[in-house]
């Protein structure tokens, strides 16, 4: 690429118009959370999730999620997907609207490039059909796929890229959706012969490799996803303290989103062997709660929710620089 095509200025509307519909299509979820952002957080959110969504579709070889079609040139997407990521890192338009706008919230928010770096590592694992012997192992699987957007996120709204505490708060949070997401789509994951449940948890309750989904094998296992969302709840508890360091709006959509995704691991714990009959969702008037309820959290978040509370010992901490 000749340096003439080097920060060449993009179509930020255009950009913006496009992952606005991605994330319309990818996640009801965070899309009517992210409403509750002032504008231009809105859409420097938008932006964020657009790359994130496209770097998985790639990786799964989907499509704004969905079933999973499996790959069989994992190392040549993952290829693909770090040469596109490096290119809007340095600022060269890509051709490809998800990591141009990427590329572009990026440079506004000087987000640092690591994080992105981390996050494709996470693609990388599923690449080499990698599987969580222990749980730190599954924690740090959920760092690299989550974690690390909680971090991105954060400095987008404004915080440090130094506040350290505040960004382990941030990352708790990202944690506590992916652990909702790996006990949610335990029989998907499985169809796609993939296990992100530590090899150690299935071992202690005497659940053969592979056989997770027997029937047999459902009451033990509604036992790993019920730890699951307890895991998941701790790490949605440590992440408020951080919203104190938020700007309202900010934090309202931070708790409105908390609240909605942790109702996800909620109601798999409450199904039981049920869990995986159907996908469990949340229903859009229990979206609408958590807003407003929320709304209401936000003036007494730093009282609640004290940034000075210790993060629980008991917590896996995400690796520094």
């Amino acid at each position: 690429m000749t340096d003439s095509n080097l920060l060449q200025p993009l179509d930020r509307p255009a950009l913006v118009a496009f992952a606005r519909d991605s994330i319309a299509r990818g996640s009801k979820s965070f899309a009517m959370a992210s409403k509750l952002f002032d504008r231009q957080t809105r859409e420097r959110a938008w932006l964020l999730y657009a790359w994130c969504r496209k770097c998985d579709d790639i990786a799964d070889g989907q499509d704004h999620g969905g079933t999973m079609q499996g790959v069989t040139d994992g190392e040549a997407r993952l290829a693909a997907m770090r040469a596109l990521t490096d290119a809007a890192l340095r600022g060269e338009p890509t051709g490809d609207p998800a990591f141009d706008g990427f590329g572009l919230v990026m440079r506004e928010c000087a987000i640092p490039n690591r994080y992105a770096h981390d996050l494709i590592e996470g693609f990388a694992l599923d690449a080499q059909e990698w599987r969580p012997l222990s749980e730190a192992d599954m924690l740090r699987y959920c760092y690299h796929v989550a974690g690390a957007v909680g971090c991105m996120m954060a400095v987008l709204m404004g915080v440090d890229p130094q506040d350290e505490a505040t960004l382990d708060r941030a990352c708790d949070l990202g944690l506590a959706f992916q652990l909702a997401n790996i006990a949610r789509d335990i029989g998907e994951d499985a169809a796609a012969g993939r296990c992100y449940l530590p090899q150690q948890w299935l071992a202690e309750i005497d659940i053969p490799p592979g056989g997770h989904m027997e029937p047999v094998y459902r009451s033990r296992l509604t036992i790993l996803a019920r730890r699951l969302s307890a895991m998941a709840a701790d790490y949605e508890a440590s992440a408020r303290h951080g919203t104190g360091a938020l700007p309202p709006r900010a934090a309202w959509a931070v708790l409105a989103a908390a609240g909605i995704y942790g109702d996800i691991a909620r109601e798999v714990a409450w199904r039981g062997d049920r869990a995986w009959d159907d996908r469990v969702v949340t229903p859009k008037s229990d979206k609408l709660g958590w807003m407003m309820r929320a709304g209401l959290q936000v003036a007494g978040r730093a009282r609640r929710w004290p940034a000075s509370a210790p993060r629980p010992a008991h917590l896996w901490t995400r690796p520094r620089a």
